[in-house]
């Protein structure tokens, strides 16, 4: 709870000050832009604002100064005061990252209970970037007010998916079978991945269907590789066969059941075993997060048994560290986070957690039974009593079954803004399953997703 107090305008005393520290960050301009209507990409993150090639964002110059009302209407006078005047001049530059120190000084009391201030915004251990003098009308009783209902913002931002297209653009593009690309969704994303330099899809598929997606999206085959076959079993069947022969590094599903593409994948003797269990992972940008996070297993495995989880968890960790994070935090859901025999998964969560402990899980920090609210969040995990390295900072979650994983996934998805990409891990090469539902980022974080993991799978 955080409570303002003001000084009235009788208790004002000449060279009083004040100030206060703020962290410049990018969701500040995404806030500023919106409200202001100030949409200049040189304040922008991820936009090359001087053209030397550093994708940078400079704070823009009016939220800098605006930080000062902050100091006056927060701390001195405080709550109930309001602007007569101010002055600015800037003197230099911020950025995203840099720690701004806002200070404002008592110069004069002036007549009609007014107040004139020295106000000034540096860099913390920097120089001064902004300087001016502000009259105020102080208030003139004393008055404290709790800030508990004002509500907070959340910017709709999703900054580690273009993280990941902009390691995989730069890639040689990954030999794709596309199994039935047929209608514009499904065609349109494998020709976005084509168009991001990411896959190079081969398209197999009734070829007649496949030209008319291709119309309707206003895209020209000609350069692409066709395989004309307008049976989807067949299809499907023909992908698996270019993965086996080397001439295709990933699957791609197309407009088919995956029941279908799967049980090619998976037919003995001509599929693409490996001898671990495939099971489906969803990397998940999730706004306010500071991490991915991954959400397994949620649309393979219905209701998976103790081995089936371990090699779960076991495909969630190499694809976490395939996309750069060094020890995953793998947290084994359930309902409550205290092993309970009524509660099978908590009793599951409990073996695989030691199973970990002991070499049987590698690569990762794998921790349960967690519920949802210790698995994400520090403060709830402490409250709970529970002290680990994965309660409250895990970045993999595990579901006890399909139904939970995929409410869990989608709730992400409609509800907290996140964008879900994901694959199919478990068998020779990643299969890239895509949803009518999927955006355009979507489609492209997930041949991403795969590019990455086919990367690291090689090296």
């Amino acid at each position: 709870m955080t409570i303002l107090k003001n000084t009235p305008f009788d208790a004002l005393e000449v060279g009083m000050t004040a100030e206060a520290e703020r962290l410049c960050v990018a969701d500040d301009f995404f806030v500023f832009a919106h409200s202001s209507g100030n949409l200049n990409p040189l304040h922008l993150p991820a936009e090359d604002g001087d053209g030397d090639g550093r994708p940078e964002a400079v704070a823009p110059s009016a939220w800098i100064g605006a930080l000062i009302s902050g100091v006056l209407g927060n701390r001195l006078p405080g709550p109930g005061t309001l602007y007569e005047s101010q002055t600015l001049e800037w003197t230099g530059r911020a950025h995203a990252g840099d720690t701004l120190i806002t200070r404002v000084t008592l110069t004069e009391k002036l007549d009609g209970n007014r107040a004139r201030f020295a106000t000034t915004v540096s860099i913390k251990d920097g120089p001064e970037i902004l300087k001016g003098e502000a009259v105020v009308i102080a208030p003139t009783t004393q008055r404290s007010f709790d800030l508990h209902d004002i509500p907070g913002l959340r910017v709709q931002s999703h900054l580690h998916f273009d993280r990941l297209l902009a390691e995989a653009e730069p890639l040689p593009p990954i030999p794709t079978a596309v199994v039935a690309p047929e209608e514009a969704n499904s065609l349109g994303g494998a020709l976005l991945g084509a168009e991001h330099t990411i896959i190079r899809p081969i398209l197999i598929g009734d070829a007649a269907k496949m030209h008319a997606a291709a119309a309707e999206l206003g895209k020209d085959l000609s350069g692409y590789e066709i395989i004309d076959e307008p049976s989807h079993t067949a299809a499907a069947e023909t992908g698996v066969r270019l993965v086996n022969k080397g001439r295709a590094n990933a699957l791609m599903k197309g407009h088919l059941h995956t029941d279908i593409l799967l049980s090619a994948v998976l037919k003995s003797g001509t599929g693409l075993r490996v001898g671990r269990r495939l099971s489906h992972v969803f990397v998940m940008d999730v706004p306010g997060l500071d991490h991915l996070l991954f959400v397994s297993d949620a649309a393979i495995n219905i209701a998976p048994d103790l081995e089936t989880k371990v090699d779960i968890i076991q495909n969630a960790i190499d694809l976490a560290i395939a996309l750069g994070i060094a020890v995953p935090k793998v947290g084994v859901l359930s309902a409550v986070e205290t092993v309970t025999p009524k509660i099978p998964s908590t009793l599951d969560a409990a073996i695989l957690s030691k199973m970990a402990d002991r070499g049987q899980i590698r690569g990762g920090e794998v921790d349960g039974p967690l519920a949802m609210d210790n698995a994400v969040d520090i403060a709830a995990a402490r409250t709970k009593g529970i002290r680990s390295a994965v309660a409250g900072r895990a970045e993999i979650l595990i579901a006890p079954n399909l139904e939970s994983g995929n409410m869990l996934a989608k709730e992400l998805t409609f509800i907290a803004g996140a964008e879900a990409g994901g694959i199919v891990l478990g068998a020779k090469c990643p299969i890239i399953l895509t949803s009518r539902s999927d955006d355009d980022k979507a489609r492209l974080a997930s041949c991403a997703i795969a590019a990455l993991y086919a990367r690291k799978a090689t090296v």
